[in-house]
């Protein structure tokens, strides 16, 4: 079960970091503001997917696809002892 736990939080984490750079992508292709806002300040991210949602909506769906992989990766790890907390 570790290796399901492992696999899923790798493939979580990695699908994840894939689209979250698309979504930095799509901010600097609209303004170089908006896209160092989405680097450097906490939550300049979410209020550029809400204001330009029609640009944000498919990397930021996608993005999300890789939140449960991962959450459900973990929660394999931990239930495993593999992750001593």
């Amino acid at each position: 079960m570790e290796i399901l736990g492992f696999i899923l939080l790798g493939v979580g984490a990695i699908v994840m970091l894939i689209f979250g750079i698309i979504l930095i992508v799509k901010a600097f292709q609209t303004s170089i503001w908006w896209g160092l806002g989405s680097i450097f300040i906490p939550f300049v991210q979410l209020i550029f997917v809400i204001m330009h949602w029609d640009v944000a909506k498919s990397p930021f769906l996608k993005m999300l696809i890789g939140l449960p992989l991962y959450i459900i990766g973990f929660v394999i790890l931990i239930s495993s002892g593999a992750m001593n907390v």
